[in-house]
């Protein structure tokens, strides 16, 4: 993927606090909204495709920052809730997501 569309904002030159955003807050806020609390909640009550539809709340979360940091986060938001559709573990996702929040960091300040 091109350099120029994934990497835009702070995720070029990370102050400190960006870099606990990305790298903490933002992992486990996130998840423990989207998977524990939404994705949860719609398993127990047996909507269809809840992974997919957790995808898409939090990648709307991103909306902020732009519709192309919307759909550059789909398909790992959709990773991440099918993590926890089979883990049920929203601080394994968390952990992931950081990984996945420190590897964009890594491509694009290197």
């Amino acid at each position: 993927m091109s350099k120029q569309l994934v990497c835009t904002g702070q995720v070029v030159a990370p102050d400190a606090a960006a870099l606990v955003r990305l790298l903490l807050l933002a992992p486990v806020l996130e998840e423990w909204v989207v998977r524990a609390g939404l994705q949860e909640w719609l398993i127990r009550r047996a909507v269809p495709v809840p992974a997919v539809l957790s995808a898409a709340a939090f990648a709307l979360l991103h909306v902020g920052s732009g519709w192309r940091a919307v759909g550059l986060v789909l398909a790992p938001g959709l990773a991440l809730a099918l993590l926890y559709q089979y883990s049920r573990d929203w601080r394994l996702c968390a952990l992931a997501h950081c990984g996945m929040n420190a590897l964009a960091l890594g491509g694009c300040v290197l």
